[in-house]
């Protein structure tokens, strides 16, 4: 069965969660240790990691969960159209210029300026398009992975894919859903024998969390969402020879903003207060995630106790008794304690092919909202939650 349109699985227009899983060509180890050539390619982690946190920055897109592995990678993100909409023009337009800036002759290198973000501004049908980019999926990883591919590519001396091709796309229907793939996410570098805790597990969005707990900071590599005087472009353009604009712009291009921020900033809170309005879009007003909504109703701290503790039932048929605390967490939003390790660790064994994931229940109407009779997984995974 080929895969649904991606229109059939979410919209730009409203707001849907939607877990991402983008493969390198062949498998190949194109981010990590080549078995093959045993060449270490390890550190595009970071270029990947980098390159979502700026993003992050500009699109109306929460990152909530992501992993970084050697041949693939996970993200689970939350498109915000209630968040777009309430940005300026003058807002819209230069976020979008600081990720799709257009031709320009080299030394531009790729700055938009005042008159840049002006012009934008005045064609009221193209800010219209680029506002429903903002908050498409579609597009946020479309800048993600060309830019990857690109560079990889220079770095290897060589052309061709980067990417298997479009990314595995699989809405989260219920916070059962969300909780659950969270910790699958999160736990990939365990599940995949890289790495023994979650907190030995760079690259992954709990490892950024526990970090942020612990105080931890790094460079930010938010985009300065603040246009060059158009003046100020064309006299440096005019007096300072190419080689030092390319040293600039490599040097701004490593902090942008020059701000060191705690080692979570850019992620999407964790915890989901219920006494916020629903209307209200919580929007982020320091430049380097879209807005302040959490997605689960736990805190940090239960969040990475029951992360660690699933982590520690990575070998099939142990069996340890899941902590009262931990089992009312799960039951509360409806899963099954005792069926808990077996859904994070075989994710794929109930959802692998599913388009979507969640309770039965969520499930069966989601397959009625889209025409469907039922969705593959929905049997199989009964078994894991409560009724």
């Amino acid at each position: 069965m080929p895969r649904p349109a991606r229109a059939e699985q979410f919209n730009a227009g409203e707001v849907c969660i939607v877990h991402v899983v983008q493969r390198c060509v062949r498998r190949a180890f194109l981010a990590g240790i080549d078995p093959v050539s045993a060449c270490d390619f390890s550190y595009r982690k970071e270029w990947i990691r980098r390159r979502l946190e700026a993003l992050a920055s500009v699109f109306a897109v929460d990152v909530l969960s992501y992993a970084v592995m050697s041949n693939h990678m996970h993200q689970i993100l939350r498109n915000r159209p209630d968040v777009v909409a309430v940005w300026s023009d003058q807002e819209v337009a230069i976020r979008w210029l600081k990720v799709f800036p257009g031709r320009r002759i080299e030394e531009h290198l790729a700055e938009p300026t005042e008159n840049d973000v002006n012009r934008l501004v005045q064609d009221t049908k193209r800010l219209a398009e680029i506002r429903r980019r903002l908050s498409d999926i579609s597009w946020f990883m479309r800048a993600l992975a060309e830019p990857i591919a690109r560079m990889a590519n220079q770095h290897d001396e060589c052309t061709g894919r980067f990417w298997e091709g479009r990314f595995k796309a699989q809405r989260i229907i219920d916070e059962a859903g969300l909780l659950a793939c969270s910790m699958y996410v999160d736990l990939n570098p365990v599940r995949a024998a890289m790495a023994e805790t979650p907190d030995t597990s760079p690259h992954t969005s709990a490892y950024d969390r526990i970090e942020g707990e612990r105080g931890k900071e790094l460079s930010s590599a938010a985009f300065d969402l603040v246009p060059i005087p158009t003046e100020q472009a064309g006299k440096e353009m005019r007096e300072t020879p190419v080689d030092k604009l390319r040293k600039k712009r490599k040097a701004k291009k490593r902090s942008p903003t020059g701000r060191r921020i705690r080692r979570d900033s850019w992620l999407a809170p964790l915890t989901l207060h219920p006494e916020k309005l629903s209307a209200d879009a919580e929007v982020h007003t320091a430049g380097l995630r879209a807005s302040d909504r959490g997605f689960l109703s736990l805190s940090i701290r239960d969040y990475l106790q029951l992360l660690r503790w699933t982590a520690r039932q990575s070998v099939d048929g142990m069996v340890l008794k899941i902590p009262a605390s931990l089992a009312n967490t799960l039951t509360e939003v409806g899963i099954d304690a005792s069926m808990w390790r077996e859904l994070v660790w075989h994710w794929q064994r109930y959802f692998g092919k599913s388009t979507c994931a969640g309770r039965p229940d969520s499930m069966r109407a989601e397959a009625e909202r889209t025409g469907r009779h039922w969705h593959r997984g929905q049997q199989a995974a009964s078994a894991c939650f409560v009724s």
